[in-house]
């Protein structure tokens, strides 16, 4: 691709679409876990393996494909604060389903994605500092993965309702090309 894109790629699209509604299906199950039947954890652990094993994709696109610029009427400090979030978003879609496969594998039962396939354990033992670090940070960046996509949700609807630009557009179909 050249430096006049205009548009995310259509791949690009059907994977932020994808996995953002898988994330903020298994944020609700997993926040909400405690009130929600035993057998739905189930689900959360396939989707979130779902979202690692799509979100590793998403990053080799991402390194491979050039993405569109942002507009000119968007501020550098506002154009690092996106492109810091974007990134940190990355990571989240990697450490947190990797946290709760690692603290998974410390339970008595196979792993099963979907119940289909069985998935391969850690080896990591309940009570362990690496199950304690994996059982604290998925819970931690869980909650700050919903806060920050509240921040994500609303700055788009800014760009979309407020500044009038095409951020949002681009994301959710083509843009014509000027």
């Amino acid at each position: 691709m050249t430096e006049s894109v205009v548009n995310y790629h259509r791949v690009s699209r059907w994977l932020h679409w994808g996995i953002g509604l898988l994330i903020v299906v298994n944020l609700v199950v997993g926040i909400g876990h405690d009130a929600l039947p035993k057998s739905w954890m189930l689900g959360h652990i396939s989707i979130g393996l779902t979202v690692l094993a799509l979100s590793l994709v998403r990053l080799v696109w991402r390194l491979t494909h050039t993405v569109p610029p942002l507009p000119g009427d968007i501020s550098r400090a506002e154009g690092l604060a996106a492109r810091g979030l974007q990134w940190l978003f990355y990571g989240l879609m990697i450490a947190v389903p990797l946290s709760g496969w690692i603290m998974t594998s410390a339970g008595k039962w196979p792993i099963m994605w979907f119940g289909l396939i069985e998935v391969p354990k850690w080896a990591v033992v309940k009570g362990t500092p690496l199950f304690e670090a994996a059982h604290e940070g998925h819970e931690i960046m869980g909650y700050a993965w919903a806060a920050l996509l509240v921040v994500h949700i609303v700055a788009a609807l800014r760009h979309h309702f407020v500044l009038k630009n095409d951020i949002l557009t681009r994301m959710w179909r083509d843009v014509p090309q000027p």
